[in-house]
């Protein structure tokens, strides 16, 4: 008498529909395999039992399509290397620290701050020096009084900037950097398009103007940037991060206006749609062009009948699209953030606040325009 087992749960016109699952799901894990198998037949079988059926159904899983060659003979790819390379932190033989000026970088702006007018005693320290001294707080992110020796001492370089500030001279040499920066582009000296947004960031408890951003659920203070088209800074203004945008928008702007009058168009986002728009258009005359998320069903779209929509970008899966001009000036945040004494709010002050953002930005002009690294 032939001897009987237990009879298999995965019989032979099971595989059928075996190859039918995997050849619709061929990325799915064996316990998928198995849930669409008894959902399909009716059968619960083990991962062990399951397995087995796959083998018998001629039916194999490949990690990678490099599984069949030997490991040992396989070539190895390099992977990709993001971020810094050497290349970013090379320096000049004149360099003490990356973050201070080359030979070159200096005589772009040494008029600018070596001329005090010529009354006085002879000054104790070089103005490169100084200057240097503040490119290493903005890069470091370190406070005054932890300056290293090779600097000035940290009380002369501290009145030094606050000199430099309120003359002005952090935003010379943006604006002339800008100038240059924007005739090598291609573009005009003076820019007529703008972009206008607000980042709200935190701030150290050193004391000062501060709030509470409840949107972005940070405490601290909002900096408002006005860029060009190219993404370098024509103004800024810093409040605290309670000020909401369509408010903080006016000083910007106005700032913005006296020293460019050129600016015909300004780009922002829906927070300064409405009435803020309608008042910056009244007070400056120029055009406020709100762009707006393609997928927004407060507002909508205008479409003419029977013409498809050809030019909209359509988001991804995620929601997320390239907005028009929008992008510019988050990429411009994301260059201030590099500079760790930009990411939070250490000065009591906001006028402060506002000449690190000149500085940073001028120096990284500086470094971008003479085709050498960048030094902050």
């Amino acid at each position: 008498m032939a001897k009987r087992g237990r009879v298999k749960k995965i019989q032979a016109d099971h595989h059928v529909v075996l190859r039918e699952i995997v050849s619709q799901k061929p990325l799915a894990t064996l316990e998928e395999v198995g849930a669409e198998f008894a959902r399909r037949t009716g059968v619960r079988v083990h991962g062990a039992t399951l397995s087995k059926g796959l083998r018998e159904a001629g039916i194999e899983r490949r990690r990678g399509p490099g599984e069949d060659l030997d490991r040992a003979s396989a070539p190895v790819s390099k992977p990709t290397r993001y971020g810094y390379s050497d290349a970013h932190r090379a320096q000049a033989p004149e360099q003490i620290y990356a973050s201070c000026l080359s030979d070159a970088e200096w005589l772009r702006v040494q008029d600018i701050f070596t001329n005090d007018g010529g009354r006085g005693l002879p000054p104790q320290h070089s103005r490169r020096s100084l200057l240097d001294a503040c490119c290493y707080v903005v890069r470091t992110g370190c406070s005054w009084r932890m300056l290293p020796k090779d600097f000035p001492r940290w009380q002369n370089v501290y009145r030094t900037f606050r000199r430099w500030s309120d003359q002005g001279k952090f935003e010379q040499m943006h604006d002339r950097l800008r100038a240059q920066w924007r005739e090598r582009e291609g573009r005009t000296a003076t820019p007529s398009a703008a972009v206008l947004d607000a980042q709200s960031t935190r701030h150290s408890p050193q004391g000062g103007t501060s709030g509470y951003d409840a949107g972005k659920k940070i405490k601290g203070r909002k900096r408002h940037l006005v860029t060009d088209t190219l993404g370098l800074v024509l103004a800024v203004s810093v409040s605290a991060a309670s000020v909401q945008d369509r408010d903080g928008a006016h000083p910007v702007m106005t700032s913005t206006m006296a020293n460019y009058p050129s600016v015909e168009t300004v780009f922002v986002d829906s927070a300064y749609a409405g009435q803020c728009a309608q008042t910056i258009n009244q007070q400056h005359g120029i055009s406020v062009d709100v762009v707006r998320h393609p997928a927004n069903a407060n507002v909508g779209r205008w479409c003419l009948p029977d013409q498809a929509d050809l030019f909209t970008r359509q988001p991804d899966v995620n929601g997320f699209t390239v907005l028009p001009k929008r992008w510019v000036v988050e990429r411009t945040h994301a260059w201030n953030e590099r500079a760790r004494r930009l990411i939070m709010h250490h000065d009591r002050r906001t006028d402060v606040s506002e000449a690190w953002g000149l500085a940073r930005r001028g120096a990284l002009a500086v470094a971008a325009h003479v085709g050498s690294r960048l030094i902050l």
